[in-house]
């Protein structure tokens, strides 16, 4: 059913925890099944000036695929500038695991979700123009995010 690399990154994620003092922070969630996804970036400066993410950490409540998608995304964007790091989609993730089922595809679209409600969050505290892409995203979440903070009123981060 799950492949060698999505069991790895379940068994013993990547970036796993919750990160202090975080740039940004995302949190994402599927009504259906319940999944619960947070990503945390800190932001830096490259030789370039552009700005990359220095460091990404996860906190996931849910399948073994919902896990090994948050680990694969941060190893897959970690590095990377924010611009690359949008463009990674829900088929570079299932991809990097050797596959998904079917029915777990969803998990690897909440995986980028919350990445870009990371990033989001980053440049609203910067008070910096959010990009269009970066905005309906985020709008298109907001309606399930109230949904959410209803139903997990204990389960924050």
């Amino acid at each position: 059913m799950y492949s060698q690399k999505v069991l790895k990154h379940f068994q013993n994620p990547h970036n796993y925890g919750e990160m202090k003092n975080p740039d940004g922070v995302g949190r994402v969630g599927n009504l259906v099944c319940g999944d619960v996804m947070w990503v945390y970036v800190k932001i830096g400066k490259n030789k370039k000036k552009e700005e990359y993410i220095k460091d990404i950490k996860f906190k996931t409540y849910g399948c073994t695929a919902a896990i090994a998608t948050s680990s694969m995304v941060t190893d897959l964007v970690k590095g990377k500038t924010i611009q690359k790091a949008l463009s990674v989609s829900k088929n570079e993730i299932i991809d990097s695991l050797d596959g998904l089922p079917p029915i777990k595809i969803h998990c690897s679209i909440l995986a980028t979700e919350a990445l870009n409600e990371a990033i989001y969050d980053y440049l609203k505290k910067q008070k910096r123009e959010i990009p269009s892409a970066i905005l309906a995203k985020h709008k298109t979440s907001e309606k399930e995010q109230e949904i959410l903070d209803k139903k997990h009123k204990n389960c924050r981060s």
